[in-house]
């Protein structure tokens, strides 16, 4: 697609204010990594190969409000003040974090041995969640995935030695509290409650429950965990894959009472990151384009029940590309994304980006106050003829 042509359509609509500006240098993206042994790193090379097409990588037509962080890693999650970055480098590898005003990248997970992790969260005492197993076949990769052998693991911010198993067995990604020690998770199709307490130092679960079956529902569908809806975070917000194309949902953890945000059969909205108000998630979403999974952009669906959607990224206009995982800082300022190629399984991201939401609305007023001026500008030439 023709960048003349981006701009018309996005200028018509009035919904990418910045690609009318023009293109925008991007953040110089982080190549300065610490390392254990404290040897000098390699600046990191782009994951982005070249498109035999003639359209332009999303990459290179970033709006001034969306910079490069990294050139690798996915599954972001911000640190509780904003300024810190934890990430996975690939889907059963090691975990990074990246710190924002300096660009550094610590590894967490260099100082033992293990086999590769799939989720990574901050806990809110500080502490790591990893979701991993506990053995890994590079010639049969998937199974190490899958509730059968991933297993829920917390490290100590220290990083004073590996992590300490829970003891359960989690499908695809736990969602965890942002104000106090209390995760939730699938297994066997049913979502599950429990407090992370510290026994002489050991973290362990307590008051484990069942919160919900799977079996109960009116309804057939996949079930994932995603987030607790602040401020009080007595609503869990899940997935509910493969009914009506796949649904927003919310569960009230006292009543079981169970809701559909999304409300739109037939397409592809999966929540992501929660605004620290819990009035609207961010929802992986193919409205655009109704084809699936490999066609999603990053959403903004307000939980009023209306369905109300917002369109926030574009990068599935561009040939082979698509913008996924997204999650919001605690002050409700940023998100960090992640891009990945179209064909790349759920989950993997070839670098992450971060969304400036201040900007954007500021960017989108200016751009709208230029389009009135102009409109009347307009009228006014006719009066004058």
């Amino acid at each position: 697609m023709k960048r003349n042509k981006l701009i018309f359509i996005f200028a018509l609509l009035g919904l990418i204010p910045s690609l009318a500006i023009g293109r925008q240098e991007q953040l110089t993206a982080v190549t300065n990594i610490e390392t254990t042994d404290k040897q000098p790193a390699k600046p990191i090379q782009p994951m982005v190969s070249e498109e035999v097409s003639q359209e332009p990588a999303p990459l290179a037509e970033l709006p001034p409000y969306i910079k490069q962080l990294t050139h690798f890693g996915q599954r972001a999650d911000w640190s509780h003040d904003g300024k810190r970055i934890l990430f996975i480098e690939k889907t059963f590898g090691d975990v990074y974090e990246v710190e924002l005003e300096t660009n550094i990248i610590r590894p967490m997970t260099h100082r033992y041995f293990h086999e590769g992790y799939t989720r990574a969260l901050y806990l809110a005492n500080g502490d790591i969640l990893l979701s991993g197993a506990r053995q890994f076949d590079a010639k049969d990769p998937w199974p190490s995935r899958s509730e059968k052998n991933a297993e829920l693991w917390v490290l100590k911010r220290d990083l004073s030695g590996p992590p300490t198993p829970l003891g359960e067995k989690c499908s695809e990604g736990p969602a965890v509290s942002r104000s106090r020690m209390r995760i939730a998770w699938t297994k066997q199709g049913a979502f599950y409650l429990a407090d992370i307490v510290y026994e002489n130092g050991t973290p362990e679960l307590a008051n484990k429950k069942k919160i919900l079956d799977g079996a109960n529902l009116p309804f057939k569908c996949g079930l994932e965990t995603q987030n607790f809806r602040p401020p009080d975070e007595n609503e869990l917000i899940f997935s509910a894959y493969d009914y009506q194309g796949t649904e927003v949902m919310g569960l009230d953890i006292e009543t079981g009472k169970v809701v559909n945000y999304s409300k739109a059969p037939d397409q592809y909205d999966e929540p992501e990151g929660i605004f620290p108000d819990g009035r609207y998630t961010l929802v992986e979403c193919d409205k655009h384009r109704r084809e699936g999974i490999q066609e999603i952009d990053i959403y903004k669906l307000t939980l009023d029940g209306s369905g109300g959607m917002q369109r926030l990224t574009f990068f599935a206009d561009y040939l082979g590309y698509k913008a996924t995982n997204p999650v919001v800082s605690d002050d409700g300022r940023y998100i960090a994304f992640q891009f990945a190629r179209k064909g790349d399984p759920a989950g993997v991201g070839r670098g992450i980006l971060i969304f400036d939401l201040k900007m954007y609305e500021k960017t989108k007023k200016d751009f709208e106050s230029q389009k009135q001026k102009g409109f009347l500008w307009n009228i006014l030439k006719k009066k004058k003829q």
